[in-house]
């Protein structure tokens, strides 16, 4: 799962995706487990739900790069394009709705498009899976 933004920028609509990350290892008992891997350029945390394993990734680039990091990680822990979830700010949600989606395109999202270009996705139908939020 990996919550696209612009690392250090707290608080903005853009990376919401980071506090969604935040909250979810806060409730899966994980938070105080993030560390910066280097390999990736991200802050990583492993956690288990519901009997699966689950890497958190919060990238630490700017959102047009995050995909750099998610491939990255990707690779580092053999997870295929589909094993995948993106979580980010989407501007067509109104303020505090959640959407996940199947594939589709990046529509006009740059933190989307970077991951679609680094995972080597087909962008008419990448096989990712998106959570967008706020």
């Amino acid at each position: 799962v990996a919550g696209l933004g612009n690392y250090g920028l707290w608080g903005t609509r853009h990376s919401v995706g980071m506090a969604v990350l935040d909250r979810l290892a806060r409730q899966l008992a994980v938070a105080e487990g993030w560390r910066v891997d280097r390999r990736c350029c991200a802050d990583v945390v492993l956690a288990a739900a519901h009997g699966l394993e689950l890497v958190l990734l919060k990238p630490r680039r700017l959102m047009n790069l995050n995909g750099l990091s998610v491939a990255s990680a990707a690779e580092m822990y053999s997870l295929r394009p589909e094993d995948i979830y993106l979580v980010h700010d989407d501007l067509d949600k109104a303020l505090g709705k959640v959407a996940i989606k199947l594939g589709g395109s990046a529509r006009g999202h740059n933190g989307v498009r970077s991951c679609i270009s680094a995972l080597h996705s087909n962008v008419s139908g990448p096989r990712w899976k998106g959570i967008s939020a706020w």
